[in-house]
């Protein structure tokens, strides 16, 4: 079954709720994002040391996904949805008062385990909206979750400039976005558990859809590069003050929540195929710009470009998979974003790595391939 067990909200109810949601995931991953550099100094951690407790994400996201998969079989996505988002706040706020690196990766994992929860479910709930509209409204709630990201990378920012303990900015982030989960909740809609999510979650994109999934694992690669390191590239190769380190990860931010909001008329009126084409060499022109030329104007500027380059891949290429694939829309979408977050979780710390041995203006750089892959595989898409 597929139907609404019980529609107690409007459409537009339920529109603003799933969105406020998109919110309280956006907000807090770039919240914790945009302290990285201060925790790294607290810790003593290099780049390699980084690199490597940045894995705990991943890991606790990629090993939750069969419990994910098996409690929305049996219980509503709203519920999954709302666990999620308070032990989100929760792990944010633990974030907050590490003192070990230890400490650090365990709290990481637990922040990706509830990730994982809180995103699928929210996710399962937009397409449950979007099923009650005539026209497309799902790109939307990607671009929600940008300006909450905008928003917490700004605060972040004004925060780190005044000396505001990062476990006070953490804890009273996640006091707010626990109470605006429990107050929207209310209009989430009332879903059945959906019986095919295990099948869904675990599909694996088979040759028609592997090209969808390639250009989603670059684009996240990169998004994921740039949640995790723009403040420490802008603070170490850049060379700005500690206080405006996470200037770049703004900038990134405010370029990337443009580029979602006016994504869909370009695509009406140049197609999709040339934006996601330009959105590769906006990726590639972008972190080449950055790594040639790590001077505040002109990595801004790279990093802006970035910002508009990924803007708007994920959204396309979902789009893209769902009306052609031979599973269903849901499956087809859930086996390319399987990919994709293998490529913004995974490849991230692979930069602290690179960056260990070559530095930081090499990691980005050698990242510019990404862009490059982008390109080549819209190329090889359908007319």
């Amino acid at each position: 079954m597929t139907q609404v067990v019980e529609e107690k909200v409007t459409p537009r109810q339920a529109r603003w709720a799933i969105a406020l949601f998109f919110f309280v995931s956006g907000f807090g991953y770039s919240t914790w994002a945009s302290r990285i550099p201060v925790i790294q100094q607290q810790l003593h951690l290099s780049e390699a040391q980084l690199g490597g407790v940045l894995f705990a994400l991943p890991a606790g996201l990629m090993l939750t996904l069969p419990v994910t998969a098996g409690l929305l079989q049996r219980f509503s996505s709203r519920q999954i949805m709302l666990v999620g988002a308070i032990l989100y706040n929760v792990a944010l706020a633990l974030l907050g008062l590490v003192e070990h690196t230890w400490q650090l990766v365990g709290l990481l994992f637990c922040f990706g385990s509830s990730r994982n929860l809180l995103n699928l479910s929210m996710n399962a709930q937009s397409v449950g909206v979007q099923a009650r509209y005539d026209t497309s409204i799902i790109a939307t709630f990607h671009g929600v979750w940008s300006v909450a990201g905008f928003a917490a990378a700004a605060l972040g920012t004004l925060l780190i400039g005044r000396r505001v303990p990062t476990s006070l900015h953490f804890a009273t982030v996640a006091v707010v976005l626990t109470g605006v989960a429990l107050f929207t909740y209310r209009h989430s809609l009332v879903l059945p558990p959906a019986p095919e999510a295990r099948r869904a979650g675990f599909s694996w994109p088979d040759k028609t859809l592997l090209k969808f999934g390639l250009i989603a694992f670059a684009s996240m690669a990169c998004e994921g590069t740039m949640y995790d390191w723009s403040g420490i590239y802008f603070q170490k190769a850049v060379l700005v003050p500690k206080e405006a380190a996470a200037l770049g990860f703004t900038i990134y931010m405010v370029a990337m929540t443009a580029g979602r909001f006016s994504g869909d008329p370009l695509a009406n009126r140049f197609g999709v195929k040339s934006i996601l084409h330009y959105s590769g060499l906006l990726m590639l022109g972008g972190l080449l710009l950055a790594a040639l030329l790590p001077m505040p104007l002109t990595a801004g500027l790279g990093f802006a470009l970035v910002g508009l380059g990924v803007s708007c891949v994920i959204p396309m290429v979902f789009g893209m998979a769902g009306r052609t694939a031979a599973l269903s829309s849901g499956s087809a979408i859930a086996a390319v974003s399987t990919v994709g977050y293998v490529g913004f979780l995974l490849v991230p710390p692979v930069v602290g790595f690179i960056a260990e041995v070559a530095g930081l203006r090499w990691s980005f750089g050698l990242m510019a391939v990404l862009g490059a892959v982008v390109v080549l595989l819209v190329r090889r898409l359908p007319a």
